[in-house]
């Protein structure tokens, strides 16, 4: 038999079914908003790092941490604040990094400094073309004496490249990873932190510095409303669901009176 609304008519849910569904719909429900608040939280913690990088990048260089700041360095304070150095190139001990750049693919110039109060720091030189990789290529760019060195202070890479380890015992190079390429060179007294050295052009044109990407990704307001438009689909989802069971509730308290035979004159 059909119900007055056109739609098979069923028997209603039990009542802990009902009482089930509607505490899973409003779990998900308050899931989804919550995902929705904690990106927008994040887009606000997003911003304000962004905010404080770009004052670091463009405030007047400071001098580069010393072994008495090290074990004070973090990533949130620090990387990507701009700093001098000065010392001179262990130019024998450099490491190629590979890297793709704007400029197409090769490898970053890492190069031990040795500081002029005692420690190493190494220096991000710059990118080099595939065909610049051995040292000869470009032996102009290899500084004699002391240097001053300013750029930006960043943090190490010990994690890899994605999907791609170093292999140190191959000296195969795909992060920027300070401890593993300081024990490899022979370092002893290094800083935590390598430094992307700036665009100040080096003798012959390489290494190309000054290439460092500051880049922030920050989808975090989609991301919100896509969680808030879930949780609105939800909510319809479930309002719609419960209007349902009311409607046959109704209808099979109205089918004796719909089914009954006409009274007799």
């Amino acid at each position: 038999m059909d119900a007055p609304g056109g739609d098979p008519a069923r028997a209603p849910r039990s009542w802990s079914s009902l009482a089930f569904i509607s505490l899973v719909a409003l779990f998900g429900i308050a899931g989804l908003m919550w995902l929705g608040v904690w990106q927008i939280e994040r887009r606000a913690w997003k911003l304000d790092l962004i905010s404080r990088v770009e004052s670091r990048v463009h405030a007047a260089p400071v001098a580069a941490p010393g072994p008495a700041d090290w074990p004070s360095i973090n990533a949130n304070d620090d990387e990507y604040r701009r700093v001098t150095v000065s010392g001179h190139f262990l130019n024998d001990r450099e490491t190629l990094v590979m890297a793709v750049t704007e400029d197409g693919a090769g490898y970053w110039v890492l190069t031990p400094l040795k500081t002029v109060t005692g420690f190493e720091v190494l220096i991000n030189r710059g990118f080099v073309p595939t065909e610049k990789k051995e040292r000869e290529t470009r032996a102009a760019g290899e500084i004699d004496g002391n240097v001053t060195v300013t750029g930006l202070l960043r943090m190490t890479e010990p994690k890899g490249a994605f999907l791609r380890g170093n292999d140190i015992s191959a000296d195969r190079w795909y992060s920027r990873d300070v401890d593993a390429i300081a024990i490899k060179r022979g370092l002893d007294n290094y800083a935590p932190y390598f430094i992307d050295a700036d665009s100040t052009p080096n003798p012959g044109g390489y290494p190309i510095g000054g290439l460092t990407v500051i880049k922030f990704p920050n989808n975090h307001l989609v991301y919100a409303l896509t969680w808030f438009a879930l949780a609105l689909m939800l909510a319809g989802a479930f309002v719609r669901f419960l209007r349902e069971e009311i409607r046959i509730r109704k209808e099979i308290r109205q089918m004796p009176q719909q089914t009954g035979g006409a009274a007799p004159d």
